[in-house]
């Protein structure tokens, strides 16, 4: 039989082993919800079926759900050991908080899995590419490790779909938010680090950052306008420059964002993309093309 831990103070927990319970079924964890609330956007499952013997779970305080999470463990490929790690990992703040009751969320596992994550990453660049300074891997791996990358991860694994949320955190659209993404895969990371060992999750951040490492592989130089704008400005100016959102069109799905960049009252740029970095970006690309800054430097010397 797998190994659970005491679930919650707060709720009661216990196995039975006559009396009521079915044949040869186990659950593959258990988590506390906010009664009324969906915590997935997948079925609930029923307990599964993993060990011989009679067994069942008889719970009392609380509304719980039995989840299944093996689709998730297929996709990452890894099998939790001891199952309430993972719900941990997938657990946000907010159902603690909706529920006014003591409870655990991935917070203190996302702290961890942030450093686990720093750590695999950073040896892995440093073996990459012997030739380059510490400056320069610092930037390489921040590329790998921005919320945004994280995100991307996430996505990629379709975590959000697992995350576990408050009720109000769910309806405004808590499973796409790209900080509740990064955290979870954080969280994620550093689950697995405590079920297993050092190896199995540097293979699987390996294997999930691997077509980015690539790409980082085929393109050490980095490529960033917005910072490199800001560097320059900041050399001849305390000033830094600031994005706004000008207009936005096309279907949800596919919107189109123009953004642009002023600096010292000057319009220095314009661009677009399909998300509001990528305009912001694209008009940091232009601004630096134009360096309509040199108005202000001329005005300045005069």
């Amino acid at each position: 039989m797998r190994y659970f831990p005491p679930l919650l103070d707060w709720s009661v927990a216990f196995w039975q082993k006559d009396g009521g319970c079915s044949s040869g079924v186990e659950p593959r964890f258990v988590v506390p919800v906010v009664a009324g609330s969906n915590p997935v956007s997948h079925p609930i499952s029923p307990f599964q079926n993993r060990s011989e013997g009679q067994s069942c779970l008889k719970l009392a305080s609380v509304d719980v759900a039995i989840v299944s999470m093996e689709s998730l463990e297929t996709r990452i490929d890894y099998e939790f050991a001891n199952s309430l790690l993972l719900a941990e990992a997938l657990t946000h703040p907010s159902l603690a908080y909706e529920s006014r009751k003591p409870s655990f969320d991935n917070q203190r596992l996302e702290f961890l899995g942030d450093a686990v994550i720093q750590l695999i990453l950073t040896d892995e660049l440093y073996r990459l590419f012997p030739e380059l300074n510490e400056g320069h891997l610092t930037k390489l791996r921040s590329r790998l490790v921005s919320r945004d990358a994280l995100c991307r991860y996430a996505k990629k694994i379709e975590l959000g779909s697992y995350l576990m949320l408050g009720k109000g955190e769910d309806a405004n659209g808590g499973r796409g938010r790209p900080s509740n993404l990064a955290d979870a895969f954080e969280a994620l990371a550093g689950a697995i680090y405590l079920d297993s060992s050092f190896e199995q999750v540097q293979s699987f951040l390996l294997n999930n950052f691997r077509e980015f490492i690539e790409d980082i592989t085929a393109d050490p130089e980095e490529n960033n306008p917005k910072g490199e704008l800001q560097e320059h400005l900041q050399s001849i100016s305390t000033s830094s420059p600031s994005y706004a959102i000008i207009s936005q069109e096309g279907p949800d799905h596919q919107k189109q964002f123009l953004a642009e960049v002023k600096w010292e009252g000057l319009n220095l740029g314009r661009g677009s993309g399909l998300s509001k970095k990528e305009a912001e970006t694209a008009a940091a690309a232009e601004a630096l093309e134009k360096r309509v800054w040199r108005i202000w430097e001329g005005s300045r010397n005069r």
